[in-house]
């Protein structure tokens, strides 16, 4: 169960403590979908991934699965992992580079160490969210946009690094196109730093991936998703060396049903996806011959 506190009265909306999940090689933190907060702006999905040492001759191995209404996000903080997916992508992703894979109608991809990663001792951490689609743009056609680091947009300064995934923040605009109002920036903080957030951003949640970090004379530590208020600003004190991810947008178009890897704003269509699925119907991926069975439940 995710573990949930009450915020105090002002600028904290609420407080999500992930459940934490092992995977095999290495421990997710799930942050959303929470019980008290389904989504933040369009994000609905939301998991840190380690840090963990992958021992040589191991590897990350999700096999061919598939998606419908969303976008998957996927950003390192350390190590690399390797995308395909059914329209013919093959790109390895890189800390501070973002694969971004829009499903709309229908997609299946996987995530996998390469062979040349596998002889050796690696670190690897991240994130992986996933953002809704608007309701006009869930059947859309599938597809998939790598950004690398020179392409995204950098601030620093004053102890801060920091880097616009997705939308307008610090001066800067991110080149990705996203089908609705969204914000991700990675933030790096080394102790004593500030980092202002502003209120321009109708929903803005702020993950801790890694540190410890004070807003208003409240301590929090990593692995905290604090949920802030609409229209209140804050600044953010790195009590450590802190790594922060901001994320939020417009507020979504309506709620959006989530079973398995499947969002759409019908429940009627995630069935359509559940036995499209199970028929084999989804387009495969070039180069894999497995793939994850629809779950019984």
């Amino acid at each position: 169960m995710t573990t949930e506190q009450d915020a105090p009265d002002g600028w904290l909306e609420t407080v999500v403590v992930p459940r934490t999940s092992d995977i095999g090689n290495f421990e997710v933190r799930r942050a959303l979908p929470s019980v008290r907060k389904r989504m933040v702006g369009p994000f609905v999905f939301f998991d840190q991934m380690g840090p963990a040492i992958l021992k040589a001759g191991t590897g990350i191995d999700v096999r061919p699965h598939p998606h419908i209404g969303l976008a998957t996000v996927t950003y390192l903080f350390d190590g690399e992992i390797l995308h395909r997916d059914s329209l013919g992508t093959v790109v390895p992703i890189r800390p501070g580079e973002v694969n971004w894979m829009t499903a709309g109608r229908g997609i299946a991809h996987s995530e996998r160490s390469a062979t040349d990663e596998r002889g050796r001792d690696r670190l690897l951490s991240g994130i992986q969210s996933w953002v809704a689609l608007p309701k006009t743009h869930e059947e859309i056609d599938p597809a998939f946009v790598h950004l690398g680091t020179d392409e995204l947009p950098t601030v620093e300064g004053e102890g801060k690094r920091l880097r616009v995934v997705a939308g307008d923040a610090y001066g800067v605009r991110s080149p990705m196109q996203a089908l609705w109002d969204t914000l991700y920036v990675d933030a790096a903080l080394d102790a004593g730093a500030k980092l202002p957030i502003d209120a321009d951003t109708e929903e803005r949640a702020l993950y801790i991936a890694g540190g410890t970090v004070t807003i208003f004379g409240d301590r929090f530590e990593a692995g905290q998703l604090l949920v802030l208020r609409p229209g209140e600003p804050a600044t953010v004190i790195a009590e450590t060396d802190a790594r922060l991810i901001l994320l939020g947008g417009a507020a979504m178009d309506g709620p959006r049903h989530i079973w398995w890897n499947f969002v759409s704003s019908s429940q009627d269509r995630i069935e359509q996806a559940k036995a499209d699925w199970k028929a084999g119907k989804f387009d495969v991926v070039p180069g894999e011959t497995e793939f994850i069975p629809l779950p019984d439940r």
